[in-house]
């Protein structure tokens, strides 16, 4: 009896936990990034420590990551029909997959930048 009361109240609360903690969480984060640039400022540095000098792209990050996804997917579902994996499959390839469009987009960003120099 206490399970079936405890599952409604879970699914209702654990969205709004979620969200709530993922809030406090970015205002943290930007708060303390305000207090090392205000500190870095009170020493008398430039703040321009925080700049990126790297030009990062993210389309190409996103668009590598989904071709992955979509390879991953296609590659679950050929080992699904051949193997009978089941969900398996797919979540491992998709993982596998995008981890490869991640590592190709990275690799292609060091290309960019030893090329500029």
């Amino acid at each position: 009896m206490e399970e079936a009361v405890i599952i409604p109240v879970l699914g209702i609360m654990l969205p709004i936990i979620i969200t709530l903690g993922a809030f406090v969480m970015i205002v943290y984060i930007r708060k303390y990034d305000n207090i090392e640039r205000m500190a870095i400022i009170d020493k008398g540095l430039s703040p321009d420590l925080f700049k990126k000098d790297r030009p990062t792209s993210g389309a190409l990050r996103a668009s590598l990551l989904l071709v992955g996804a979509g390879l991953g997917l296609l590659m679950g579902y050929w080992l699904d029909s051949a193997f009978d994996m089941e969900e398996v499959a797919y979540f491992s390839m998709i993982l596998i997959f995008g981890g490869f469009g991640l590592g190709l987009a990275y690799l292609v960003e060091e290309r960019k930048i030893k090329e500029g120099k």
